[in-house]
């Protein structure tokens, strides 16, 4: 045999297995959803599951709710979904249930409405008793026992339920037609037992008699007939519906005098699923199908007791023997499933054995092949690694060139701001002067722009280092794109005139150009590829700059096309023109990164260039959406600073002579930088309105800040023994000098060395090169807050309230401490300002200077300030008299403490104490 036949076998025998196996899956599947629990649904349900046992293949889901019509309709939408075949339904109310009922109609379900309709016609079929009927065959027996004369109660069903409003206008049509017969009390009972009995205490309380009581089903009956026992009320005749077999069924309620007679409402679950059958068949159906009722009283209960409890017992019985029939034919389904899975076990370990007989007479010749197969693979991979590390350490060794490159590009343009500051802040003061003469004028403006252009360039090349390590972020804002072009053009016309250049700048849209971009960067992008065209352009050639519109992948784009006359670019520079280092001609100078940076920036913000040449003539073309979808929000620490331009420098400069001496009205300012000349310019731009200290370096500026305790610190980051970190972060350890703002100084504009910065305490930075009125603004400001900071301590230091806020803003409680040394030896009036120094652990000077820089007031009169503060307290919250209080709080005479108090509190102690003590 073949490897296809024993193949073709096996999967025969399990095919078999699977079919032998399968149980007969259900013909149809029938939802059923009641609206109740009680006993006449679960006779019905009973009868339902009993005749579907004659028809096998039919699978019957009963879902049962409570009177809840939300949880119904959700159980029908459950059944929607499930797609079954067939819907039965009684639903709870008519007109919410109508809707759900429709949908289920309409989706192709066929629906058998149960006991009760909805309000339209849009179901399969209805089965139940006529509701009607059965009401005027109530009334028409109540009719007969009062003899046409009597008071009558009715308890209806749920409010809604078709059934309740079909049996009352049943009932209603018959004892209307008897003036002597008056329905004195009607109410919704929601077909309960427990509703019933309260609703007859409450109609037995309004009306002192009633002939009879008609309640709509037996259990309702029932609950009234029970209140009316407990308040002796007898004599009523009590009628209801169902006539169920059973305990507390209607039947046995008859038999012991309960009820006078209850009407059978027929169940009818033989029925229904009967019904079902024809539908599912496609047999002829009614859609409308009615159960008959008949009365049963004291001439018939006990007949129908004995023949229902008969039913009831072959209905166990029957159940009993559908049990034995599915246990013997679930045993019988495994031990067939058992053995034929044996069978195919043994077929399926015959078929491995010969595949693995097989396999194995393979294998020798496999491997031969495989092993000369693979000798010649390895030799390969031999080579290609040894091609493969080479690579690399090439692809290594060239990373590790441009990282250095740009390192050494990035340090060397941070040690450049330095320098470049002190050439722009006189330049620029000079550059005012309006003495100087037409030449002197132009050679300073000669050294300003180019200094300008040096510091442009710098820029470029932190921003491309930036933008290599990730670190490049946008700085957005609404911009108006055409006006900034044409203000940007302004600096190019003169250019344009000394080579004779054609320069037309055109705008190809009426549109608006206003929309969110970064306008530092996108003055970065255009000054770049203009500086380009007029670079590669020669004399008496043609530059054109378009603006427009357009529409691109269901996107506006602002375009920029900025072309040039000229040679032209080969398919060789048009390829590598975008990559770092690239130029096109290695004898026109420039750093091979502009339009790498440029690129970067478009692509920053979602945007997209390319370069076309021919015929003579380059074009440039750039494109921006309006709506960036992935911009960076978050704002560069950068934006806070003015680093863009050199004629932001400095404003003013003054030549004066230095003097060291401190002003004892005028703030007080230290800075600390290693290089001289940045001190002697800030000391310049400074010392009109502040006693300015200097250091050299971060070790000698702890010294002095700890001596000198000033207003505020400016140093530099970058400096020998100390740097401007670590002097920061011993400033705000120490307890004399944790107060002081700090601004750091540096040539750096990373934002992780800002964050170490912010992180140990500095209260702003500010970058090489900064501009001098800048710095002033900031160093008011900074003493400005301080102020108020002052301000508030002195109006929350004595306040018990606010001691929560004070900890707040003196994040040390040095004030705090102060307070509690002084509370703690307050009648101490040898208490000295060495004293508080050495509790505290500062020298006089130091606490001086401490007390003074934050309250305004020095340590003397603070000190005398608690004392009075605590002198009024224990005025006003103890018995003691004036001289006890003086002493107590640390004064050396009543008649001192009595002048202290009258300038503090502007009234004297004994006026204060009759005030307070009325």
């Amino acid at each position: 045999m073949g490897r296809r036949s024993i193949i073709h076998f096996f999967f025969l025998v399990i095919l078999l297995s699977l079919t032998a196996c399968t149980k007969n899956k259900s013909t149809y599947t029938i939802g059923i959803s009641q609206c109740s629990d009680d006993d006449w649904r679960q006779k019905m349900n009973t009868e339902m599951r009993h005749e579907a046992l004659l028809h096998p293949g039919l699978k019957l889901v009963i879902k049962t709710v409570k009177d809840d019509t939300h949880q119904q309709i959700n159980d029908i939408e459950s059944f929607i979904d499930q797609k079954v075949d067939l819907l039965i339904v009684s639903p709870n109310e008519a007109a919410p249930m109508t809707p759900v009922i429709e949908k289920a109609y309409q989706s192709g379900i066929p629906v058998v409405l149960v006991d009760r309709k909805i309000l339209s016609d849009q179901y399969t079929a209805y089965i139940a008793a006529d509701n009607y009927q059965i009401g005027k065959e109530v009334g028409h027996y109540a009719v007969n026992l009062l003899k046409g004369k009597g008071k009558v109660f009715e308890f209806c069903g749920l409010e809604g339920s078709t059934s309740a409003i079909e049996r009352h206008q049943g009932f209603n049509s018959v004892i209307r037609q008897y003036p002597n017969i008056k329905l004195v009390y009607q109410v919704d009972a929601a077909w309960s037992k427990k509703v019933a009995g309260e609703k007859m205490k409450e109609a037995l309380a309004m009306h002192n008699h009633v002939d009879l009581v008609f309640a709509q089903n037996d259990r309702m009956a029932l609950g009234a007939f029970n209140e009316a026992q407990k308040r002796g009320s007898d004599g009523i005749y009590f009628l209801g519906i169902d006539a169920l077999p059973g305990k507390d069924g209607g039947i046995e309620q008859v038999l012991d005098n309960k009820l006078k007679a209850t009407f059978i409402y027929p169940t009818g679950g033989d029925k229904i699923i009967q019904l079902v059958i024809k539908i599912l068949e496609g047999k002829p159906f009614n859609k409308n199908n009615t159960l008959y009722t008949a009365v049963v009283d004291q001439t018939n209960a006990r007949i129908l007791k004995l023949q229902s409890d008969e039913i009831i017992e072959q209905e166990n019985k029957i159940g009993f023997l559908n049990g034995r029939v599915d246990a013997f034919t679930t045993q019988y389904t495994l031990q067939r499933y058992l053995l034929i899975s044996v069978s195919a076990i043994v077929v399926l370990l015959i078929v491995l054995f010969f595949f693995l007989f097989h396999a194995y007479r393979s294998k020798n010749r496999l491997n031969i092949q495989l092993e000369q197969k693979n000798d010649a693979i390895l030799k390969q991979k031999n080579i290609l690694e040894k091609q493969r590390d080479q690579l690399v350490l090439l692809s290594k060794q060239l990373e590790e060139a441009t990282y250095a490159k740009l390192v050494f590009f990035t340090n060397i343009s941070h040690e450049f701001k330095t320098p470049l500051t002190l050439i722009s802040g006189p330049v620029s003061t000079l550059l005012s002067d309006k003495h100087m003469t037409p030449e002197q004028h132009r050679l300073l403006h000669l050294i300003h722009k180019n200094a300008d252009i040096l510091l442009n360039l710098l820029n470029q090349i932190i921003d491309f280092r930036k933008f290599e390590n990730g670190k490049l972020k946008l700085n957005p804002g609404s911009h108006d794109l055409k006006q900034q072009l044409l203000d940007l053009n302004e600096a190019f016309v003169e250019m344009s005139r000394q080579k004779h250049l054609a320069f037309d700048f055109q705008v190809l849209s009426s549109a608006d150009f206003t929309f969110s971009f970064d306008v530092e960067k996108m003055e970065r992008i255009y000054y770049n590829l203009l500086s380009n065209a007029f670079k590669y352009t020669p004399e008496k050639g043609h530059i054109t700059v378009s603006l427009n519109k357009i529409e691109k992948e269901i996107q506006t784009f602002a375009e920029i096309s900025i072309s040039n006359s000229g040679e032209g670019l080969s398919p060789e520079d048009i390829h590598h023109i975008f990559e770092r280092f690239y130029q096109v001609d290695s004898r026109m100078a420039g750093s091979g990164i502009g339009l790498a940076l440029v690129k970067a920036l478009v692509e920053l913000h979602e945007g997209d260039i390319q370069v076309i040449s021919q015929s003579g003539k380059t074009t440039f073309i750039v494109r921006i959406p309006f709506k960036q979808t992935q911009m960076e929000l978050e704002k560069d620490s950068e934006k806070c600073e003015m680093t863009t331009t050199l004629n932001e420098v400095v404003d003013t400069y003054r030549e004066t002579v230095f003097e060291a001496t401190e002003a004892q009205d005028l703030p007080t300012i230290l800075v600390v930088d290693d290089n001289p000349d940045i001190c002697v310019y800030i000391k310049t731009i400074l010392q009109n309105q502040y006693t300015v200290y200097e250091a050299k370096d971060g070790e000698e500026g702890l010294r002095k800040a700890i001596k000198y305790v000033p207003d505020i610190i400016v140093s530099d980051v970058m400096m020998p023994k100390v740097d401007g970190i670590a002097l920061c972060q011993r400033l705000k350890q120490e307890l004399s000098t944790s107060h002081i703002p700090i601004i750091l100084l540096t040539a750096c504009s990373l934002v992780e060395q800002r964050i170490t910065g912010f992180e140990n305490g500095a209260d702003d930075y500010i970058s090489k090169p900064f501009n001098a009125t800048l710095l002033q603004v900031r160093i008011r400001k900074l003493i400005e807050n301080r102020q108020q900071l002052k301000k508030i301590f002195r109006e929350q230091f004595f306040s018990e309230d606010d001691k929560g806020r004070l900890n707040v803003q003196d994040k040390k409680g040095f004030l705090d401490k102060f307070r509690q040394i002084i509370e703690k030896d307050i009648s101490n009036s040898e208490l000295s300002m060495e004293d508080l120094g050495k509790s505290i652990g500062l020298s006089r000077v130091q606490l001086y200077r401490k007390i003074k820089s934050m309250t305004d007031y020095s340590p003397n009169e603070l000190l005398k300030i608690i004392r009075l503060k605590k002198a009024c307290q224990l005025l006003s919250t103890t018995e003691k008299t004036i001289s006890e209080v003086t002493y107590d709080t640390g004064f050396t005479s009543p008649s001192y403490f009595t002048k202290c108090f009258r300038e503090f509190y502007n009234e004297s102690p004994s006026d204060y104490l009759k005030r307070v003590r009325k």
